[in-house]
């Protein structure tokens, strides 16, 4: 093994330890907890959609009293307002929510039965999106 090739695996060991260091703060400097952290980060903005593995541990936790009021406060900011600048934030909290309806416990449903004016914006913008664009397709 050179030693450019050992040098090139520290710095990702390095850059990997840094990132994760950096993710974590938050717990370390305010009260946040890894469910709180791993709920944001499913539904912050990013393209894909989030991942199953965060969903069933943010679905598990919900089943405490103390993470499922952390929980639930994130969704209902995610999904108080829409606007088409901004979908995937929404979008990514109705792909959780989904999740946490079919594998989380049943107070969910109860809470977020107001949300149906949100859907009902996010479907009129995706018939909107999908006239506009399929002239393109």
């Amino acid at each position: 093994m050179s030693i450019a090739t050992c040098l090139q695996d520290i710095k990702k060991q390095a850059s990997f330890f840094l990132k994760e260091k950096i993710r974590t703060a938050p717990l370390a400097l305010t009260d946040v907890t890894p469910v709180q952290l791993l709920t944001e980060e499913s539904t912050n903005g990013n393209s894909s959609a989030p991942d199953a593995k965060p969903m069933r541990l943010i679905s598990r936790a919900a089943f405490e009293i103390d993470d499922y009021c952390r929980i639930v406060p994130i969704l209902h900011r995610r999904l108080a307002k829409f606007e088409k600048k901004q979908w995937r934030e929404p979008y990514n909290s109705l792909v959780l929510l989904e999740h946490l309806l079919t594998h989380g416990h049943e107070r969910i449903a109860d809470e977020f039965q107001n949300i149906k004016g949100t859907a009902q914006e996010m479907c009129k913008f995706q018939n909107d999106w999908i006239i506009h664009y399929s002239k393109y397709l």
